[in-house]
């Protein structure tokens, strides 16, 4: 009687099973019904529909993963329901080995509207009219106090990548967060440790090492096999940034549109009146660029593969950095002198013997036949990932790191944010790696956090 009940329970997906709270009591009446259930559900044959067993090449609902999807802008319902950075036509909604479960947004219009497209698309695809198993919340932290769902996508202002992703990761739950990661040192910190000690699985959204066709796996395995003889300098096409708030204050104030939640939004930033249409920050909040940097120095970190302990030095020039890594390798906040592939997410890397330049849609070498030379078996490899999110949810079920992990994010993301740091400042800083903190110069260290408006404190 117990395995034939449990091979009937086993047919029946998690997401259609529905929350017990609290416990019935235990009495000999409701013994005697649940027994009579019990019989009764042996005797009367159960039919299951083939996709609830994951019949014709479906994936079985005990091997999806169940998400939430938090922030609904461009970049989070591009993800949810496809779009230029989803790289899956119809976005996660459309995955076999997906259920989404629910969708948040402080805007009201938005959620309302991905809650209803998301139902309408299970609707069709379970010929299931009236499907309502996705629901819409305003709140996040009502998403991550949910048991039934694995995991959370993160598409949210700059200012609240970081506290939102360690408070999912604390709540249980695998995380895929859109850049910036983070936006101060203190913050990858406290990400990095979170992960590791709640055992998470985390991606971030620096897709560039797992799409584009291998374009950056590519020249990152060549440079690294000395293609171009010893690499020497690397041009990111774009500066780095920081969270330095110097134009906070705002005369402005208007009213806030009907079904925004204003105060969410701001969430941990310093309380100011609503002074017109948000979107991923608020002016006077930061020095050089932490949104579009991020992919370009992704690569680099990763092609470069410097001492991950070894300080760095940042020197300051006329409004750019250089970085000199302990490889001796220099990198610069510029574009490479009249090399027109780059700028579109890449870099250009210069060795003793050649160069490579990629970005998105290119990549070009010279001499021409480093392209045209296969990598031998005894080359060195690197990560492979064909797809950013296909790795993202191999990576839950199999618990193995993913491609841009927490250690790896927050490397890329502290450089980038040292590298603000002294665009702020206008002068050079040594960094240290392992202390995350500058060398000897307190005002610079005042810059790797901030605190936050209660009741948002990491």
């Amino acid at each position: 009687m117990a395995n034939q009940m449990g091979a009937i329970r086993g047919l029946v997906s998690r997401a259609s099973r529905p929350r017990i709270v609290g416990r019935m009591p235990a009495t000999p009446s409701s013994r005697r019904q649940f027994l009579k259930l019990a019989a009764s559900a042996v005797a009367v044959p159960y039919a299951v529909a083939g996709s609830a067993l994951g019949a014709g090449g479906t994936t079985p609902p005990s091997a999806r993963v169940n998400m939430g999807f938090i922030g609904l802008g461009g970049q989070g319902s591009g993800h949810l329901l496809g779009g230029a950075w989803t790289y899956v036509p119809g976005g996660y909604v459309a995955r076999d080995d997906v259920q989404v479960l629910a969708v948040c947004d402080v805007r009201r219009e938005r959620r309302n509207q991905a809650r209803q497209r998301c139902n309408q698309v299970y609707a069709e695809r379970l010929s299931r009219p009236g499907y309502d198993g996705v629901q819409a919340y305003h709140d996040f932290r009502e998403v991550l106090a949910r048991p039934d769902i694995d995991a959370v996508l993160i598409a949210v202002p700059y200012h609240w990548a970081a506290p939102m992703a360690i408070r999912a990761m604390r709540a249980g739950k695998d995380v895929y967060c859109e850049k910036p990661v983070a936006i101060t040192v203190e913050q990858t910190r406290v990400l990095v440790e979170t992960a590791r000690r709640f055992g998470r699985i985390y991606q971030a959204g620096t897709q560039q090492r797992s799409e584009y066709d291998g374009k950056f796996r590519q020249a990152c395995e060549l440079v690294r096999n000395h293609r171009i003889g010893e690499l020497k300098e690397v041009y990111a096409y774009r500066e780095p940034g920081a969270f330095v708030p110097s134009a906070w204050t705002s005369d402005r104030s208007v009213p806030v549109p009907e079904g925004f939640d204003w105060d969410l939004w701001l969430g941990p930033l310093p309380w100011r009146p609503f002074g017109g249409e948000a979107g991923h920050t608020l002016s006077g909040l930061f020095v050089g660029d932490v949104n579009w940097s991020p992919h370009h120095y992704d690569i680099i970190q990763w092609t470069v593969n410097p001492d991950v302990r070894a300080p760095i030095e940042v020197k300051y020039r006329d409004g750019r950095v250089d970085y000199h890594c302990s490889n001796g390798v220099v990198v610069h906040s510029d574009p490479y002198p009249g090399e027109p592939v780059g700028p579109d997410g890449g870099a250009c890397f210069v060795g003793t013997m050649g160069r490579i330049a990629v970005d998105r849609g290119n990549i070009v070498s010279y001499p021409p036949r480093v392209l045209r030379e296969p990598l031998r078996p005894d080359d060195q490899r690197v990560y492979r990932a064909d797809s950013h999110s296909g790795n993202f949810l191999e990576c839950v079920r199999t618990r193995q790191a993913t491609i841009c992990n927490p250690e790896v994010a927050a490397y890329t993301m502290n450089a980038i944010l040292i590298g603000g740091i002294a665009l702020a400042l206008k002068r050079d800083l040594r960094w240290d790696p392992v202390k995350l903190q500058f060398a000897g110069d307190d005002m610079a260290n005042r810059l790797l956090s901030y605190t936050p408006r209660p009741p948002w404190i990491l």
